[in-house]
């Protein structure tokens, strides 16, 4: 159903260029945001900031928001405060905090069975490592503990430009942690726990209570249950408890086997509505709610 996803965001794409293969890049994603009647879609890079790129395709294509981002996996210095100040002057709306270089996800990606189907990143980082170049793994956790320093200072980079924060691969641990302190303490107002459902990320519906209640919103990816990482009676579990007014959903799609981001989100939102949700509940999840974390409203 087209008009589930009439002036939506996708807030999670994988788009190219990009040191991974990708199925389109920047530039093919904004002509089918436009001719999808969405509003705009969020370039994901778990190694550059996207501002840049943002601003060039919207000189190209106004009709079609692009929004940049930035994760703070090593390629930018990790938890770099410098980094999201200029990724944030530069217009990046989102922060990523950890995903493939967070000491958590690396933990649990390279233990356990030898013979288990690794992520396209995994490779990079074994390649890399072959060569001598590897970045330590990344916790924003002190030994106590308590978020690093450097992690108080991008928190406060976040609120001054408010910005969305979204928490990528951390552990559970830390992830209470941030959000805590970005509501409490530094006033962030726009916090995103990443696709809650997905196994190294996955949050119970008692956790995602939890951090709904410090105002964050729990991303759900289409291509978690596509992938068949988790069973989509799970994922709607989650959304039916949580309600349509504490979730997001994105697609987390650009992978050359999947398919097109728009199409991915269309087929998310039709398949909740079938399901049982409105089409004004779906359209919160795919519009309204994306807006306001961006400011649009």
């Amino acid at each position: 159903m087209r008009e589930l996803i009439q002036g939506a965001y996708d807030l999670h794409v994988h788009s190219a260029p990009d040191v991974m293969p990708r199925k389109l890049d920047d530039l093919e994603m904004a002509r089918r945001v436009i001719a999808s009647g969405m509003a705009g879609y969020a370039m994901k890079s778990h190694y550059f900031c996207t501002a840049e790129r943002a601003a060039l395709s919207k000189q190209l294509y106004p009709d079609c928001d692009s929004v940049g981002t930035i994760t703070l996996n090593g390629s930018v210095g990790g938890i770099n405060p410098m980094a999201v100040e200029m990724a944030a002057r530069a217009g990046a709306r989102l922060i990523w905090f950890p995903t493939c270089d967070g000491a958590y996800e690396q933990a649990h990606t390279f233990t356990g069975d030898p013979n288990k189907k690794l992520p396209f990143w995994a490779g990079i980082v074994m390649a890399m490592k072959e060569e001598g170049i590897s970045a330590p793994p990344i916790s924003i956790l002190d030994q106590d503990g308590g978020l690093t320093e450097e992690t108080h200072k991008v928190l406060d980079v976040a609120a001054k430009y408010n910005m969305v924060v979204t928490t990528g691969h951390i552990s559970h641990e830390e992830t209470f942690a941030l959000v805590r302190s970005a509501a409490e303490e530094h006033h962030v107002k726009n916090i995103i726990i990443t696709h809650v459902d997905f196994p190294t990320t996955y949050y119970e519906i008692e956790d995602q209570k939890k951090l709904a209640g410090y105002g964050a919103y729990m991303e759900h990816c289409y291509t978690t249950y596509a992938t068949k990482k988790v069973d989509y009676a799970v994922t709607l579990e989650m959304i039916r408890a949580m309600g349509p007014e504490h979730v997001v959903l994105s697609t987390d799609l650009g992978q050359p086997a999947g398919i097109f981001p728009d199409e991915g989100l269309e087929a998310f939102a039709t398949r909740l509505h079938e399901d049982g949700f409105t089409v004004e509940q779906v359209r919160q999840m795919t519009v309204y709610n994306a807006r306001k974390l961006l400011g649009k409203d």
